[in-house]
């Protein structure tokens, strides 16, 4: 399990660099009809970010949890998926940086922008452990709880993962853009979650545009050192109803770069990139941290 930090760099988006190459990625399933449909594009996609300097990749397993199969997903259920995406993920890291961590990742149970649809906390608790377990029997690294807006479903993943791996998990959080940073899509401050998640060895932000991602950084690094070492990856683009996301070129791989090393002045530990992001950006972040020594 994860003993250390994170590393600096981890990959970028996984479900849009796929909707760039191709892949079919329509709603529910999203990204995870790739691991199936398409499981060579995703392996590349994999091996791109290791090549272009990240030291950890995501796993694909977004939407590989029952309760989204079940709106129409692949014959193969929720287990078999999400070890077949792990497969893919471990495959990718053994050819190109076999020292690379794998992380699972573990998604809201519904749309990530749509709080109120959240399960209530038994339903969250139930969905989540099973979802985990399949990860851990799949054999990743790390248990990554991402893109999470709500309180309650926070704090169910959040003790699914510690029970199961105190040592192996992180979390992070969908934030809301307006008003003050630090305050969930449910409009709770996150502060008031950190009795809940302050033994995670790491705690996130992502999917935040990333012209907006210093003010979270700096809230957050003001809450230390009462808040675990600090990983944020922002996205590029904005939601669509039907594909799940539109890339845009908003924010160039460069620009995008130098906007990471503001975040790890600020006090993040570990950057990457979310939707929109591509190869590119992961390897315009390592050029630029290769440039400071």
């Amino acid at each position: 399990m994860l003993n250390t930090l994170l590393p600096t760099l981890i990959d970028g988006a996984t479900g849009t660099e796929l909707d760039r190459r191709g892949v079919d990625v329509t709603l529910p399933l999203w990204s995870a009809r790739a691991i199936t449909d398409a499981p060579e594009a995703l392996l590349q996609v994999h091996c791109d970010y290791l090549n272009a300097g990240a030291r950890a990749i995501t796993t694909n397993t977004f939407r590989t949890h029952a309760r989204s199969l079940e709106r129409g997903g692949p014959q193969a259920g929720a287990a078999a998926l999400t070890r077949q995406a792990v497969a893919i993920a471990q495959r990718a890291r053994d050819q190109v940086s076999p020292d690379a961590l794998v992380l699972g990742s573990v998604a809201p149970l519904e749309d990530c922008y749509s709080p109120d649809l959240a399960p209530d906390s038994a339903t969250c608790m139930a969905e989540h452990a099973k979802h985990i377990d399949h990860l851990l029997n799949a054999g990743v690294d790390c248990i990554l709880i991402e893109t999470i807006g709500t309180a309650r479903e926070a704090i169910a993943a959040a003790d699914v993962a510690h029970e199961r791996v105190p040592d192996g998990w992180g979390i992070s959080f969908c934030l809301r853009h307006d008003g003050p940073p630090g305050v969930l899509l449910d409009g709770m401050p996150l502060h008031e979650l950190m009795p809940f998640i302050e033994d995670a060895c790491f705690i996130g932000v992502n999917c935040v545009s990333a012209g907006a991602m210093l003010d979270q950084v700096e809230f957050l690094a003001s809450l230390q050192p009462k808040v675990p070492p600090i990983a944020v990856w922002a996205n590029v683009g904005h939601p669509d109803p039907v594909r799940g996301w539109v890339n845009t070129d908003a924010v160039d791989p460069d620009t995008y770069a130098q906007l990471a090393l503001s975040w790890l002045d600020a006090g993040a530990a570990t950057v990457g990139g979310c939707c929109g992001t591509t190869p590119d950006t992961t390897r315009a972040i390592y050029s630029a941290l290769q440039g400071r020594g």
